[in-house]
């Protein structure tokens, strides 16, 4: 390794350094306010008494009848039969809140998912660079994404460690991969596009099995829970989209991947306007959809450049660029951004756009906030702290902001992508068909 190089690989160790120290205090700051206050700051839930809900809730459905024709649910049956074999039956005879105090074996669950996750998360970082392991895997564990599905006990909780194992390069067995990806999909479908990115690089018989896979896991689940038919899950979508994405807007700001949840905000009584002038909204207004579909453009220009020079670019880095566009383009939650930096910090530190991702993951990672218009005080019962609290919570600086970084995170990914893309056209013909591996050459004159 040349001088220079050394020189900038030290100092993207240093800067990693101070990133992942950044993180780690935000989480003593975390661990801090929660000591001293009782419950979790923002930008975690506003109701503190909800903690682990979302895995309990649907444990509750799991245990008893009713879950798409009474609950309306849009999870696909793998996520009730896991629940089913991890969760104590008896729990479950009146409600949700009851069973979180008497369910054991599901907060064991929980913690254990959590931990396997990061587990497989250190292997894959440590395989794709050992230097910079350390520095990753600290900040994705007690990163905000992270710590926000621990605390609502969300199901990405055990989707994270099959979505290592399918995009993690920790195993060889095209098999073992394939079933993994076919479990993400089946906990949550929209991680069906990372796992497009097989097409890209032609590798049809990986993206064969996954697909057969993901057909047999789905209906083994759908025979054993006996419900959760393509029609009930399309038809609750369409419900959960008018109920909630249409009418609940605060909800979809308080932690979203994307810019669209703000375009409802002027027709909403959040006191937006007390902190920026109506001229800037009308502003971002306007521009938000343009930023987004222009990001959404120049991801697509990267899938096209993909298909053309199937070598330009890794598994990862197509994985990456599909799961920011679908973050951009919509918040399924804010904890799916463990999925992107996940991916992110895959890659080397190495050229301008992977830096800037890289360092965009990490400010993700950062576990506070910073409340620009507070709401009233909210009175109520910490489940993690034990006792009474008033919780403050408001409008703030980083639901502006994440969504932003996602934003920067594509457009790096992508301006490094198309310069990646534009030096292997030099060496290599564009290559159109779908069937043959083969990378050609262009003849040495045309090079």
């Amino acid at each position: 390794m040349s001088g220079g190089r050394r020189a900038g690989r030290a100092a993207g160790l240093f800067a990693e350094r101070a990133l992942m120290l950044a993180v780690a205090a935000s989480f003593g700051w975390l661990l801090w306010s929660f000591h001293r206050n009782g419950y979790l700051p923002q930008p975690f839930i506003i109701d503190t008494n909800d903690t682990f809900m979302d895995w309990f809730n649907t444990a509750y459905w799991a245990n008893n009848p009713g879950a798409y024709d009474v609950w309306r649910t849009v999870y696909p049956p793998l996520s009730f039969l896991f629940l089913k074999l991890f969760s104590l039956p008896g729990c479950y005879l009146d409600s949700p809140f009851q069973a979180r105090d008497c369910d054991w074996f599901g907060k064991a669950a929980i913690l254990a998912s959590y931990a396997l996750g990061v587990a497989l998360a250190w292997i894959a970082f440590r395989r794709a660079d050992r230097a910079t392991a350390p520095m990753r895997i600290i900040a994705f564990a007690i990163g905000l994404p992270m710590l926000f599905a621990l605390e609502r006990g969300n199901l990405i909780l055990p989707c994270m460690a099959c979505f290592v194992i399918a995009h993690g390069d920790i195993v060889r067995s095209k098999a073992w991969r394939g079933l993994a990806a076919a479990l993400t999909i089946n906990f949550k479908p929209y991680l069906l596009l990372p796992e497009l990115a097989l097409a890209f690089k032609r590798r049809w018989r990986s993206l064969e099995l996954a697909g057969i896979a993901t057909l047999l896991v789905y209906l083994l689940t759908y025979a054993f829970v006996g419900t959760g038919s393509p029609i009930e899950i399309v038809d609750n979508m369409r419900n959960w989209v008018v109920t909630f994405v249409g009418g609940q807007v605060w909800e979809q700001i308080y932690y979203s991947t994307s810019y669209v949840t703000l375009l409802p905000i002027r027709t909403t009584p959040i006191p937006i306007l007390d902190h920026i002038p109506s001229r800037t909204v009308e502003t971002i207004l306007w521009a938000v959809p343009i930023l987004i579909r222009a990001s959404q453009v120049a991801g697509l220009l990267c899938l096209a450049g993909a298909w053309l020079q199937p070598r330009a670019l890794s598994t990862q880095r197509i994985a990456a660029l599909l799961m920011a566009m679908s973050l951009v383009s919509q918040s399924p939650g804010g904890y799916t951004q463990a999925f992107l930096i996940f991916l992110v910090f895959l890659e080397p530190w190495r050229r301008p756009g992977p830096i800037v991702a890289i360092v965009a993951a990490y400010l993700l990672s950062i576990s506070a906030d910073w409340i620009l218009s507070p709401f009233p005080e909210i009175a109520s019962k910490s489940w993690l702290g034990g006792r009474p609290v008033t919780g403050l919570f408001g409008l703030s600086v980083g639901q502006f902001a994440r969504p932003g970084l996602i934003l920067l995170i594509l457009w790096a990914l992508a301006a490094d992508s198309l310069w990646l893309i534009a030096r292997a056209h030099r060496g290599h013909r564009p290559m159109i068909a779908i069937g043959p591996r083969t990378w050609p050459a262009r003849p040495a004159a045309a090079r």
